[in-house]
């Protein structure tokens, strides 16, 4: 038996590296607009009344500008065509790691990969693991019970959890002929073992609660009244 699931990873990748053919498109042309009117203006200017100091970073500035718009030429001229997703759609590709995407997370959108990996019942050690540049963790499941095939064997069984239950998923398995045990997303919903989980669930955080109005405008304020010190250990409770 192997048993499978994945973990969005972050990147050390810049955010601001990412972006369409076109968005890069119109970044090389603001960049190369932008160094050819600084150069422009420093050939108008009399170098002599200028400021020593701006005089000498004007020439950095415009090779800064000129190099960046160069890197995103060649970028696009290597990387003709945008990513796309399972349903077609243009994905953002990102300059430093195209291998990576942006997804959603329960701590807000990262850039990064979902770490992906299958462990074995008999001795508990992780057998396979991959890395994959997209969110959709149903999408994973096949491409890792392939790498499982050498250690796979007519009795095997496969174990996820929810977030891999799809009809692809099952017809896949079954093209296979690889047995699964996949939770539906309605077992919470119908297993009495789940009826007291909303107890258990987070509340919302008050200082993030916009729809609650304060009672008042002036925030309590402590006292030394409010205090007990201790002389010993030197704090304050």
């Amino acid at each position: 038996m192997f048993a499978l699931d994945g973990v969005k990873l972050p990147s050390n990748a810049s955010k601001q590296r990412s972006g369409t053919s076109a968005d890069f498109e119109r970044q090389a042309t603001k960049l190369e607009a932008t160094a050819t009117t600084m150069l422009e203006r420093h050939r108008t200017n009399d170098t002599a009344d200028a400021e020593p100091t701006l005089a000498a970073k004007t020439p950095q500035r415009h090779e800064r500008l000129t190099r960046d718009a160069e890197q995103l030429r060649e970028w696009l001229t290597t990387h003709p065509e945008d990513r796309r997703g399972a349903t077609g759609a243009v994905r953002k590709s990102n300059r430093t790691d195209n291998g990576i995407a942006k997804m959603a997370t329960s701590k807000g959108v990262i850039q990064g990969a979902t770490g992906m990996a299958a462990v074995d019942a008999a001795h508990q050690i992780i057998v396979v693991a991959q890395a994959h540049g997209t969110g959709s963790g149903q999408r994973l499941l096949v491409p890792i019970v392939d790498a499982l095939e050498p250690m796979r064997s007519a009795t095997t069984l496969i174990t996820t959890d929810a977030g891999y239950h799809s009809k692809a998923n099952f017809r896949a398995l079954d093209t296979m002929s690889v047995e699964a045990l996949i939770v539906d997303r309605d077992l919470r919903k119908r297993d009495e073992r789940f009826a007291t989980q909303a107890r258990h669930l987070q509340g919302p955080h008050p200082l993030h609660d916009k729809s609650v109005t304060p009672t008042t405008s002036t925030p309590t304020v402590f006292t030394t009244a409010d205090f007990t010190y201790d002389a010993d250990a030197r704090t304050c409770v």
